[in-house]
């Protein structure tokens, strides 16, 4: 089984790095981008038997920092 995992800085949380890349665009010509947002995209490969839980478990202790990070799971 796999799992994909979206991890995102929460709302009200400053994304810097976001704001760079619009500040990018813009000055590459893309003016109609008002706001970007960065995150990341963890795949996991699992073993047999493990369940969503135990992804949502290991985002809460290392996947995620889940005081400015919010994430969801995605079984594939």
């Amino acid at each position: 089984m796999k799992a994909r995992v979206h991890v995102m800085l929460k709302n009200g949380v400053l994304d810097p790095q976001g704001e760079a890349v619009r500040h990018a665009l813009g000055a590459m010509g893309f003016d109609k981008v008002t706001g970007v947002r960065q995150g990341k995209v963890i795949d996991l490969d699992l073993a047999e038997g493990a369940t969503e839980a135990d992804v949502a478990e290991m985002c809460e202790k290392l996947l995620a920092n889940t005081v400015i990070e919010r994430y969801e799971i995605e079984l594939v």
